[in-house]
């Protein structure tokens, strides 16, 4: 059950990460570089590693739904700020 859980999430961030890929070969609008990707790779396995971390380690129902919660919304932070910059972090993209 648990490498079964960590294959789905390997295979889920394959294909979220081929949409930009194939959007790349239709529109000129989507121009990502190899750092994107694999920044992208490393913010969605981290994100998804720890909600499994979460599922495995934590018993009771409200801890686990408040910590992926919690989870989501920081790879959420995170993307947003490196995609637009709302915070004006050095790493504010724009």
């Amino acid at each position: 059950m648990k490498n079964k859980r960590i294959k789905i999430i390997l295979a889920t961030v394959a294909i979220i990460l081929l949409i930009p890929f194939i959007a790349m070969q239709f529109t000129d609008e989507v121009s990502w570089g190899i750092l994107d990707f694999v920044v992208m790779s490393i913010l969605l396995l981290t994100t998804g590693f720890l909600i499994e971390l979460v599922i495995r380690k934590v018993t009771k129902i409200k801890y686990r739904i408040a910590l992926g919660i919690l989870i989501i919304i920081g790879f959420l932070i995170t993307w947003v700020e490196l995609a637009v910059g709302i915070f004006g972090t050095p790493f504010a993209g724009n």
